[in-house]
């Protein structure tokens, strides 16, 4: 039997699975207990389990699948590469069509200042050649010694060695002895958690102005960098205060750091532009790409570069490069999402109707008694839950115990949302239409009524 098409009984593929398969982010002890959810297809915004339940999906599988599941012309595409050529390397003075191709079309999309691509196939990868990358754009222009990197807690940039390291949460620095040297992190924005009594707009010029203590504190001539995301995903979707990113170019041009936007999650039409760095008026000298540049159809990244980085770049033989730079069948399956992006105008319908409508709707769950606050932009939002919503409190019980208790209820309602702490956090493809984005909120809300049930029956509704 071909287990792919005719699948074993779900109980079969939970036992192989925890007997052979160790998931990310897990601990396989406790998922053997319960049993993995197995996923067999999707289409559009729709997952199915092996038993045949139907889930709305609004997480867009990791933040990545922007045009939706089950589009045969990626699958075409990909097929026809690895029928003509399924895989050379692009080192040794080397290169194929399909990057060539991708090269060309990224240039056509980014800002004007941006024309150079350098491939990864993912965004951890993407950002470890951002680590190497800045360092030695530096000493080629003969500041060896510039090689901090000034990055925020909270933040997620990936799980490898260095990416983990740019990242500022402590779960994952406290395994494997991170964060590597020269990586400093500062607060982040997100005034729901610590803005206190400051209104919003102070609030993101005093986590911005972080950066400048830190800068003088180490040196401007000892930083190279400074990383962030446009909007932090995978930290809770935080949305800055829209003092915050003006106020964090001004010092990186003023000190003369690079500025890297980590575009991973926001880049190819999440927040309703092409990138993230648009929606926020920045213009980056770095920005790192992955996720929605395949549509998450097969694994690819990569590093976007000013012309006055590539032009130093480019002037040196910088060691680096891995065997999956510019895959070919990556490469080729990116092209064609990108087609479909841009002419069926997938992204401009974002930012003129899919938006403006999911953030009515999203921001209606502010009127739950368990949401302390309902923010969205572009297709990623976020709702705090809270035992006092007025005064934005805390839960007094461990963070993230409502928080996936609510998850459970999203999924027995047929919805995938996340939960990061006690917040709950949506990313749904961004071809998602106004009637299935009712059908979200609905069973968003359903949910929330469960888990509201649930902590108070539980004695969990009080603030800590």
């Amino acid at each position: 039997m071909n287990m792919l098409t005719n699948h074993l009984p779900t109980d079969e593929l939970q036992k192989l699975d925890a007997a052979h398969h160790m998931h990310p982010f897990t601990s396989g002890t406790e998922l053997a207990g319960k049993g993995a959810r197995v996923i067999t297809r999707a289409k559009g915004v729709t997952l199915t389990d092996s038993d045949g339940n139907e889930m709305l999906d609004a997480m867009a599988g990791l933040w990545c699948v922007n045009i939706g599941y089950g589009r045969d012309e990626l699958a075409d595409a990909a097929a026809r590469q690895m029928k003509e050529l399924p895989y050379y390397n692009t080192f040794f003075h080397t290169t194929h069509v399909p990057a060539i191709a991708l090269s060309q079309k990224l240039a056509e999309l980014t800002p004007p200042h941006i024309n150079n691509v350098f491939f990864a196939s993912s965004g951890s990868e993407a950002n470890d050649t951002n680590i190497r990358l800045v360092r030695t754009y530096w000493a080629e222009k003969g500041h060896p010694e510039k090689k901090i990197i000034i990055t925020r807690h909270n933040a997620y940039h990936g799980s490898s060695v260095g990416s983990a390291s740019l990242g500022g949460m402590k779960p994952m620095h406290a395994h494997g002895g991170l964060p590597i040297p020269d990586i400093h992190h500062i607060d982040e924005p997100n005034w729901y958690a610590a803005g206190g009594d400051m209104s919003p707009e102070d609030f993101g010029l005093e986590r911005a102005r972080q950066l400048e203590t830190a800068i003088e504190h180490y040196g401007a001539d000892r930083v190279a960098a400074f990383i962030g995301e446009p909007v932090q995903g995978a930290g809770g979707v935080i949305i800055p205060p829209e003092t915050y990113w003006p106020e964090i170019e001004r010092i990186c041009r003023k000190h003369d750091i690079l500025l890297i936007a980590d575009e991973v999650i926001c880049g190819f039409g999440r927040t309703g532009k092409w990138f993230g760095s648009e929606t926020m008026g920045i213009t980056p000298d770095i920005m790192t790409i992955a996720k929605g540049l395949s549509s998450g159809y097969a694994p690819i990244g990569g590093s976007l570069l000013s012309d006055e980085v590539a032009k130093v770049m480019n002037d040196c033989d910088f060691a680096h490069g891995y065997t999956y730079s510019g895959h070919p069948v990556a490469c080729a399956v990116a092209l064609e999402n990108l087609r479909i992006l841009d002419e069926e105008g997938i992204v401009d319908r974002v930012g003129s109707e899919t938006a403006p409508y999911a953030k009515e709707k999203w921001e209606s769950l502010a009127d739950h008694p368990l949401v302390g606050e309902a923010r969205i932009i572009g297709l990623m939002g976020s709702i705090a839950l809270s035992p006092d919503p007025a005064n934005r409190a805390p839960f007094k019980a461990d963070t993230g115990t409502a928080g996936l208790i609510c998850r459970e209820h999203c999924f027995n309602s047929g919805l995938v949302m996340r939960h990061v702490g006690d917040r709950m956090v949506i990313s749904p493809p961004l071809v998602i239409t106004k009637d299935e984005i009712d059908t979200l909120v609905d069973r968003a809300w359903q949910a929330l009524d469960k888990t509201h049930k649930d902590l108070k029956d539980k004695g969990l509704m009080e603030a800590g």
